[in-house]
């Protein structure tokens, strides 16, 4: 049983980085009207380079449109996802501040295990959250 847990880790881990970028974009656009790989890689803190190869990456896989020069859009399956880890995300760190967590260790801790958390866990945090805040 526990190297199942290995195995959903594992795979967990897999997604994150597409999850975060997806997500990330999706605030951009939200906050800023355009997604551009300058705004990625200085919100991420990495190299242009190495946001612009994920950026490569997302589009093969069909989550993002993007064209020379020109900001970054998500397809309907890159909003999808980026929709479906913000919920997540929302959720855990929902938790998070009702168990008494502070809001910076809540936010940092809410981005980590917003990836590995079971959608078992997942609805009873959401229902914690909502008992808490009746």
């Amino acid at each position: 049983y526990v190297y199942m847990s290995f195995k959903k880790v594992r795979n967990a881990h897999k997604t994150e980085n597409t999850e975060d970028y997806l997500e990330l974009i999706a605030d951009l656009l939200n906050q800023n009207g355009e997604a551009r790989i300058v705004d990625i890689a200085k919100k991420l803190d990495i190299a242009q380079a190495t946001a612009n190869k994920t950026i490569q990456r997302l589009h093969a896989q069909g989550y993002i449109k993007k064209e020379p020069y020109r900001s970054i859009f998500l397809t309907l399956k890159g909003q999808e996802i980026a929709s479906n880890s913000k919920k997540r995300h929302k959720i855990v760190y929902n938790f998070l501040i009702n168990l008494g967590v502070d809001n910076q260790t809540a936010t940092t801790d809410s981005e980590g295990i917003e990836h590995h958390v079971s959608k078992q866990t997942l609805i009873k945090m959401d229902k914690f959250n909502k008992l808490k805040n009746k």
